[in-house]
């Protein structure tokens, strides 16, 4: 690798790092307001990331040569690393954490809009340290790469290349750079119009500001980071049934509620069997729940209901918040919620797991093989919106499916030798990898990742960091091809 490459790498840091250092700075402002004793440490670290970040970006110059194909699969990962890494300073300095494993593994659960967490008592961390988690999660929530292509002109690097190795389950557009920019741009514009109507929605049921900012921050980028031990169990009813619709909504395909907002309502069929999908998954796994919770828990129609709608699109949606402590339901649901929790939401939304258009790709091809069974000579292609799906999709939906099967063997393998048993290694692997959360065992529920072993946590955090950047752009680093010449 030339040195051009290895600036073109490292310049890009110094942008993130800086908007990391005024994050950090701003959460002085619940610092002074609530008198929570972090200000001093809230503005050594703002201050000390923001410089880092400066002096990377002012000391390297801009690259203007054509840089190697394989330089934008290592900026992302490694801006994803470097501001996990830098993001456990508020812990550390503010006394909330006192170890490196437990700091990087809820600075990673952040950034990347997992969810599980290493704090058995939330209520008691310093305001500051509560908005910086849930600010971590709505940047992370949103993309961190994708927040950079949408507010800076140009690195001097592709950003065709940038946007598909973080999110290679998003929005499908031309590798021109107008393009990317566009589209990034629009999601950018609808995540924060949902973000400020449902603040005001839970204002207007008279929850206070601060309160309502942080729950919707964690649950509109599908983070389910909560200011409260008890999660949303400790909100009303109302207030419930607004964070589900946030979470639905957090669901979504951007370009689609985008789309509805402008009335171009003919851009809208060629994302409807994806929408139709999605909802109808949500549709039946609530209605499945409520069932299970009414006659094999005794509970009423009316608790079954609400605890069935909000949990179940907390799941699909990989949020994680929770409305009740899901650890003492019956064991089936719990499984059925694991499942559930691969699919994910829709391609270009805040959701994590498979995503729903590749699953929906995955049920239609098994389903042409089937018939080709009967009918060997029958032309059956797999479609999508009416159009056939080409073979070099179906091909890379199938690699990707595979290598999240292979990453959840293996990742429960390393759990379990790093001393996990097996029921919390495989609900631990598969929160981590979709990006749900809460785990089984002593993990699920409103419990904790405190008492993993420092090699699980650290195992538990390449977990959460693969599942966002949906394995391939990890994997990839550790092929020896990757780094031949």
């Amino acid at each position: 690798m030339k040195r051009t490459d290895i600036y073109a790498i490292l310049r890009p840091l110094g942008i993130p790092l800086m908007g990391e250092g005024a994050m950090m700075l701003l959460c002085i402002i619940p610092s002074l307001h609530f008198h929570d004793g972090t200000t001093a440490q809230m503005l050594c670290c703002g201050l000390f990331t923001l410089c880092i970040g400066l002096l990377m970006l002012l000391s390297i110059a801009k690259q203007t040569e054509r840089v190697d194909r394989r330089v934008p699969y290592i900026i992302v990962a490694l801006i994803w690393v470097v501001l996990s890494t830098f993001g456990t300073l508020p812990f550390l300095a503010t006394g909330a954490l006192h170890s490196f494993s437990d700091a990087l593994f809820e600075s990673m659960s952040g950034f990347t809009s997992t969810g599980a967490t290493i704090f058995a008592d939330i209520e008691h961390l310093p305001p500051s340290v509560l908005l910086w988690r849930s600010m971590s999660q709505w940047i992370g929530g949103f993309g961190i790469i994708l927040l950079i292509l949408a507010i800076v002109p140009s690195l001097g690097i592709n950003k065709y290349s940038l946007y598909t190795a973080e999110a290679s389950g998003a929005e499908s557009v031309d590798k021109t750079s107008s393009s990317v920019s566009t589209t990034i741009r629009r999601t950018l514009v609808i995540y924060i119009a949902l973000t400020l109507v449902f603040v005001v929605l839970l204002r207007l049921t008279g929850m206070h500001v601060w309160d309502a900012v942080n729950l919707v921050f964690t649950n509109i980028s599908s983070g389910g980071f909560s200011i409260y031990n008890d999660s949303l169990s400790a909100i009303t009813i109302q207030q419930q049934y607004i964070l589900a619709l946030a979470m639905f909504f957090s669901g979504i395909n951007f370009m689609l509620l985008f789309y509805l907002a402008t009335f171009r309502y003919r851009r809208i069929r060629h994302k409807l069997d994806q929408f139709s999908f999605y909802l109808g998954i949500a549709v039946l796994a609530i209605a499945v729940v409520a069932l299970a919770l009414h006659y094999k828990m005794d509970w009423s129609w009316s608790d079954s209901l609400r605890c069935s709608t909000v949990q179940t699109i907390s799941v699909l949606t990989t949020t994680g918040s929770l409305v009740a402590d899901t650890s003492t339901w019956w064991t089936p649901i719990l499984f059925f919620y694991v499942m559930l929790s691969l699919c994910g939401g829709m391609a270009g939304s805040t959701s994590g797991g498979l995503k729903i258009m590749r699953v929906l790709i995955l049920f239609r091809n098994t389903r042409n093989i089937l018939r080709n069974r009967l009918h060997p000579y029958a032309i059956n292609p797999v479609r999508l919106n009416g159009m056939p799906v080409t073979h070099p999709i179906i091909n890379n939906v199938m690699v990707i499916f595979f290598v999240y099967l292979f990453t959840i063997i293996a990742g429960v393998l390393l759990l379990m030798l790093s001393g996990v048993n097996a029921t919390e290694s495989f609900g631990a692997c598969i929160a981590c990898i979709t990006g749900y959360g809460p785990g089984l065992g002593a993990t699920g529920g409103f419990g904790s990742y405190a008492g993993f072993t420092v090699v699980a946590k650290y195992i538990a955090s390449l977990l959460m960091l693969m599942g966002r950047l949906e394995c391939l752009t990890v994997i990839i680093l550790f092929l020896p091809r990757f780094w031949h010449r």
